[in-house]
């Protein structure tokens, strides 16, 4: 049943571009909703609202929701319906795909100041930090395919959702944080952008919502850098593939574009900028 929602969500994503199969529709109605909910009045009232307890809330009811429907329904036709069309929702974003075309179409048109342009623009609506272009495919290839498959085969369509919630709240840190002060914001921009990298901590509330991520994308980026090795050069990239996996000081989107790179062999033009993002889409692609 996994495998016949993931064919038809993964055919049905590439085809339907109206905003109603967009994830990121549904995610802003339900940040309006949320902020508007007495949920998030009782916090405010309590002055929590930019405590753990509040994003968790944030986190989990849809999942939780989606999950009781689902139970409710029990395996069936109904079931494998209302899973696939939810994970078809949940899997891509239509505007990466957009600035993927629109920065090739300047690079072949030698615009390379507007190509420059699509880039930065992608890092910043993404809250990425400082990547090449195809790097950042890379990684944002992973946040809305590999990932959600993986939570999808483990925990079911809640899990994906769960998963998709998650790397929203990460690319808009401000989306609870209605009236936070401006530190809240820079700490945010400086834990997502800042080039050195300590250990995660979880302990100080919404404002590192963003080490969470760390342990729960560990294992996920490990197993999707193996699938690059056995695509690519399995040999070459072995050596960062087994580094990664004694060490917890480098951040997941570094070790999963490390790999992705060591497997892909085919020297690039350094001269031409539509050179690494399409080779290692079509690496992405095969894995």
């Amino acid at each position: 049943m996994s495998l016949i929602s993931l064919l038809i969500a993964l055919f049905a994503e590439k085809n339907l571009s109206n905003n109603a199969w967009q994830f990121d529709t549904y995610f802003q109605r339900y940040v309006k909703f949320y902020k508007n909910s007495s949920i998030l009045s009782t916090f405010k009232k309590s002055a929590l609202k930019e405590s753990t307890l509040s994003y968790t809330l944030f986190l989990i009811l849809p999942p939780l929701a989606l999950f009781l429907i689902l139970d409710l329904i029990g395996n069936g036709l109904l079931n494998l319906i209302l899973s696939t069309l939810v994970l078809t929702i949940t899997l891509g974003c239509k505007n990466t795909r957009n600035s993927y075309k629109e920065y090739l179409n300047s690079a072949y048109r030698g615009e390379c100041t507007t190509s420059e342009m699509h880039h930065l623009q992608l890092l910043e609506d993404k809250n990425l930090p400082p990547l090449g272009y195809g790097q950042a495919l890379v990684w944002l290839n992973y946040r809305y395919y590999i990932a959600i498959m993986l939570f999808f085969i483990l925990f079911g369509v809640a899990g994906a959702v769960f998963y998709r919630l998650l790397s929203s709240v990460i690319e808009q840190r401000d989306c609870l944080l209605d009236s936070a002060g401006e530190e809240g914001d820079e700490k945010s921009a400086s834990a997502v952008n800042s080039q050195t990298f300590n250990t995660p901590s979880v302990s100080s509330g919404c404002k590192n919502v963003n080490d969470i991520m760390f342990y729960v994308d560990w294992l996920p980026v490990r197993i999707s850098s193996l699938g690059y090795m056995f695509v690519g050069h399995f040999s070459k990239a072995l050596p960062t593939w087994l580094e990664s996996i004694f060490s917890n000081k480098k951040p997941n989107y570094e070790v999963l574009i490390d790999v992705a790179q060591q497997s892909e062999d085919i020297v690039v033009d350094n001269e031409d900028s539509t050179a690494e993002p399409t080779l290692l889409v079509r690496l992405a692609k095969r894995n």
